[in-house]
């Protein structure tokens, strides 16, 4: 019976080789199928894993940029750039008054290393086209002039040579060049020096609570919360530099990253983290918007850097011109949408007062080198201020931007501080936060 049925079987079979092929095909469909299932269903679920546990997803709060692009673009294009720029002589010296009277306090506070002190530069060192006196024709004085509205483009006119103009969102004046020195800034990183206790703290509590202070959003306009948000931006990003930084053994003098301090001091707090990429943002918006005068400048440094200074150029207009940057975050902020409606003027006028504060105390600083750092990245966010915000003429009508070379230097260095911050914490964060489960850290807002 058995072989009967077989014989009629392959009888069939034979009579219908097309049904066995597609028998056979049948039942591969389903195994494929259910093997794709499977998988599918594990990377689903793996991707959902990932989602939850990336904290900062979607738009950066207040911009038009969200942190995967911003992340993939630094990481990609910025940070590379602009690592390379910073060495260049041209941006390597900073002009800076190191010595001058706390207008607001006795100054009693000191750093305890030796890394606090700066080294100067010889006047033999710095470039020669840096020693000349720099023209005062037409300064631009914006002081008590605020406009309503913002103008998002500058002047195609731009680049006219380095001059001596005001910013009303800074206290320096740079004019008074016989208390001011260069300083090369590779010689002077800006890292952990000893500047604790009192003293640094309160340099942070007469910036928030007298003039930045964290209203709620009830008590306080957009503008204001901007201000904000950019001074907690770059106290988290000084924080970073800190941690990456770290003098881990004095007695061996063995230098290396603080991932503890890093997550007490920023990672722990999300908003001190979405602050850093608002500021990142911001200020890259400044330099994006001055790119016709930025590619146009002039970065001589004397007869003996002249590829070096090419270099710069070059550096500087991939910077600002770069295709990917365009494409993926074409407007990191938007600058436009601020200074409406009657307050406008008003509100301009005082927070440029805050900041011009905010400025002044940098020479209340005890620390030498945290005082050139925090005098560099205020006047680079100043500078931001300026671009973005001051408006010289008529209302709506374009304006000739002029910056002072320094101001210049500054903003650049900045970008590039914060550019490495966001670097740092996007890729470091994992592993602080594994430390700190491990160690159960307790909170300490105590962000000095």
């Amino acid at each position: 019976m058995a072989d009967t049925d077989v014989g009629n079987v392959n009888a069939k079979e034979k009579r219908s080789p097309k049904r066995l092929i597609l028998l056979i095909g049948a039942v591969a469909v389903v195994a494929v199928a259910v093997f794709l299932n499977t998988q599918n269903s594990s990377i689903f679920d793996c991707n959902c894993r990932k989602a939850e546990k990336q904290k900062y997803i979607g738009m950066v709060e207040d911009c038009c940029c969200d942190y995967e692009t911003v992340n993939k673009l630094n990481t990609e294009v910025l940070h590379p750039l602009l690592q390379d720029l910073v060495k260049t002589p041209f941006y390597r010296y900073f002009k800076v008054k190191l010595w001058c009277d706390c207008p607001f306090w006795p100054d009693d506070g000191m750093c305890r290393l030796r890394d606090c002190s700066v080294c100067e530069c010889p006047e033999s060192e710095f470039p020669e086209p840096f020693k000349k006196a720099l023209s005062k024709d037409n300064p631009v004085c914006q002081e008590g002039k605020p406009q309503g509205a913002v103008d998002r483009t500058v002047d195609t006119r731009a680049f006219t040579g380095w001059t001596v103009t005001d910013n009303p969102w800074t206290s320096d004046d740079e004019t008074d060049n016989g208390e001011m020195t260069y300083v090369n800034l590779l010689l002077n990183p800006e890292r952990y020096t000893g500047y604790i206790g009192p003293s640094a703290r309160r340099i942070w509590d007469a910036i928030y609570s007298e003039n930045c202070p964290k209203y709620t959003s009830e008590q306080s306009c957009q503008e204001e919360k901007i201000l904000y948000k950019l001074v907690s931006g770059l106290h988290s990003s000084i924080t970073v530099h800190i941690a990456s930084d770290y003098l881990l053994d004095e007695a061996k003098n063995l230098w290396g990253q603080n991932l503890t301090l890093l997550y007490d001091r920023v990672l722990r707090y999300p908003d001190r983290v979405r602050n850093l990429y608002f500021t990142f943002l911001f200020v890259l918006r400044a330099v994006t918007k001055a790119e016709n005068y930025l590619v146009e400048a002039e970065y001589e440094t004397g007869k003996d850097n002249v590829i070096e200074d090419l270099k710069t150029k070059s550096l500087m207009k991939q910077l600002v011109s770069d295709p990917k940057t365009r494409a993926a975050c074409p407007l990191p902020f938007d600058e436009a949408k601020l200074w409406k409606g009657q307050r406008g003027p008003e509100l301009k006028q005082q927070i440029q007062k805050q900041f011009r504060n905010i400025s002044a105390i940098m020479d209340c600083v005890g620390c030498e080198k945290c005082r050139l750092w925090g005098k560099l990245q205020i006047l680079g966010l100043g500078t931001a201020l300026k671009i973005l915000f001051t408006v010289n003429g008529e209302e709506n009508l374009h304006h000739n931007l002029e910056l002072q070379r320094n101001e210049v230097i500054a903003l650049m260095n900045l970008l590039n501080r914060l550019s490495e911050s966001v670097r740092f914490v996007h890729e470091m964060s994992p592993v602080a936060e594994r430390i700190a489960e491990d160690g159960k850290t307790k909170p300490n807002h105590n962000r000095t």
